[in-house]
């Protein structure tokens, strides 16, 4: 969590942390760096959608990124933003099918509906809803995220 923390950190943008049990305001995540809330329950698909309805609140971009992944870069995330200055939406796929990071330049909730959360086919079905918007989209590196024991010994950070 300190490396998606540092990366966050590096980037000029408002920010948002959204805890999945209870907002913790005595943790290593500034409170004057990030706005805090709680996901609500549901699927991913549903805190995705509260997340970034939170987050347009406020912006007029939005990008999601997951804690997990070893390999994301300050780099790869402003170029994400770059990206939605050109396009609808900007999407990192996961080497598992997936992804781990989502953006949109105005907020879509349906291209979280209908996704089969979890499985090899997220990026692929999240692909199709631009499509079905007849939505612009780029794609930034392709990244493995840390989801078994096996990811972390191939991409996982140095303890």
């Amino acid at each position: 969590m300190a490396y998606t923390r540092k990366i966050a950190l590096s980037i000029e943008a408002e920010r948002f942390l959204f805890y999945s049990d209870y907002v913790n305001n005595e943790d290593d995540w500034p409170n004057e760096a990030f706005t805090k809330g709680q996901q609500p329950d549901g699927d991913l698909g549903t805190r995705m959608i509260k997340a970034f309805e939170t987050a347009f609140e406020s912006n007029n971009k939005v990008i999601i990124i997951g804690s997990d992944c070893a390999s994301l870069t300050s780099e790869i995330v402003q170029s994400a933003f770059d990206e939605l200055d050109k396009h609808d939406f900007v999407i990192g796929p996961a080497m598992d099918g997936g992804y781990y990071l989502l953006g949109m330049n105005k907020f879509s909730p349906s291209v979280f509906l209908n996704i089969n959360w979890s499985t090899e086919t997220v990026f692929t079905e999240t692909i199709d809803s631009f499509v079905a918007l007849n939505a612009s989209y780029a794609v930034v590196d392709k990244l493995s995220d840390i989801d078994f024991e096996e990811d972390w010994e191939k991409y996982g950070w140095e303890i």
